[in-house]
């Protein structure tokens, strides 16, 4: 059996062959509607179909692709053919069977259920990490196998944006771009949405706002966010090579992995005079178990003689560190608004230098942010709990002079 398809014209590409595919542009583009339609029409031709709909992180079905597909479905005149349950749709008559999944929940283990899926469709693709993609990509190794991606870019640093740019000119790879005039389908409400935001913009524009534009561009048109003023360390941050002097405060900080999360140890130096913070170093490893926690931190030179001010709210990762080579660990202290403190004091510095050797530091640099407003993308007060766990380990380390408790260069020896 098969059915009629009616694909945009810039979506036409993604019919032909390709291991990858991928969608990118603004709202109302009509991307995820393509790739629902392409899935349900292979799900009808292909009885024993298996396909994974996955987002990094999946709180409800309500907000997968599961409704839209299940839509699709009965739009296109086929729910005969399956079975929706509540968390997957299986065809009758045959072993085929779409689920719906979160990276966040999968481990290196659990990810092998994937194998020998034909395919995968990554929604909302600006927000998949490099871990996730690291361990779908060759998950998913079916021959003739396919991964789709579509999203709204955020930056161009994201790893979804750097693998299709890094790799445009693989013929095993076809991106396009939408947007909402791309979309033959867009409603007179979707429209009209469209044109008080681009009047909004140019109000906002004309009044000075030197950011409506762009914010407009991103939303709309697919563009990347150019909104700098969300970037919590924007302009705050200098990358270069240095040695510490032995005047300077130097700290250790731990923060824990969670699940899928790193655990990082940070090595830092704050010159009081100047006002500066100088990171030099990192230890940083993913899914570590706790007895081999030293070991990672053995990275570092020089840390188990020093005290290192860990995340509380693992108390048993710090009483092993302490039976094993780390004895002067500590928990560190935490108050009502001290993530909140210890940005403002990170802010307040008068100037951060970051060791090229730090990468994992750079890179979160450059992404840790605060959420934005979905619609207008103003900038809100509230921090985004991502790309953080480096610089919560540097805010634990200074966690005394965040506090205001600064104390002499050597306390933190013993």
């Amino acid at each position: 059996m098969k059915i009629q398809i009616l694909t945009p014209r810039v979506f036409l590409p993604l019919l032909d062959k390709a291991r990858f595919k991928g969608a990118r542009g603004g709202r109302g583009s009509g991307k995820s509607h393509n790739f629902a339609d392409m899935l349900v029409e292979r799900m009808v031709a292909e009885a024993d179909l298996k396909w994974v709909c996955i987002r990094e992180v999946q709180k409800s079905l309500r907000f997968s692709a599961k409704a839209l597909v299940e839509a699709k479905i009965i739009a296109h005149g086929v729910a005969h053919l399956f079975d929706i349950q509540r968390d997957l749709i299986k065809r009758r008559d045959g072993q085929g069977v779409v689920i719906f999944n979160g990276m966040q929940d999968h481990t290196a283990d659990s990810i092998k259920s994937l194998e020998g899926f034909d395919g995968a469709w990554i929604e909302e693709a600006q927000s998949i990490s490099q871990r996730s993609w690291d361990l779908l990509e060759p998950t998913i190794r079916k021959e003739d196998s396919e991964i789709w991606a579509s999203w709204n870019p955020d930056l161009p640093t994201d790893p979804i944006d750097k693998f299709f740019n890094d790799n445009k000119d693989d013929p095993n790879i076809i991106l396009v771009t939408a947007n909402i005039y791309d979309n033959p389908f867009a409603s007179d409400t979707l429209w009209e949405s469209y044109r008080r935001a681009k009047e909004t913009a140019l109000k906002h524009a004309a009044q000075g706002d030197e950011s409506a534009l762009a914010r407009f561009e991103w939303i709309w048109h697919g563009g990347y966010n150019n909104n700098n003023a969300a970037i919590i360390l924007a302009g705050h941050y200098t990358v270069k090579a240095f040695e510490p002097l032995i005047d300077w405060y130097k700290s250790y900080g731990v923060d824990w992995g969670f699940a899928t999360d790193p655990t990082v140890m940070v090595e830092s130096y704050f010159d009081e005079d100047n006002q500066d913070l100088y990171i030099f170093d990192e230890a940083y490893g993913e899914q570590v178990e706790t007895v081999d926690l030293p070991k990672l931190f053995d990275n570092l030179d020089g840390a188990r003689q020093y005290v290192s001010y860990a995340d509380s709210a693992r108390p048993e990762n710090i009483s092993n560190c302490r039976k094993n080579d780390y004895p002067l660990m500590k928990s560190v202290d935490k108050w009502q608004g001290s993530v909140e403190d210890g940005v403002s004091w990170l802010r307040g510095l008068n100037n951060i230098f970051i060791h090229p050797r730090c990468k994992h530091t750079i890179d979160e640099a450059g992404k840790w942010r605060y959420k934005t407003d979905e619609y207008t993308r103003d900038v809100l007060p509230d921090l985004v709990d991502k790309d953080n766990h480096c610089w919560d380990a540097i805010r634990y380390g200074n966690n005394k002079l965040i506090r205001g408790k600064t104390s002499s260069v050597f306390d933190n020896v013993e």
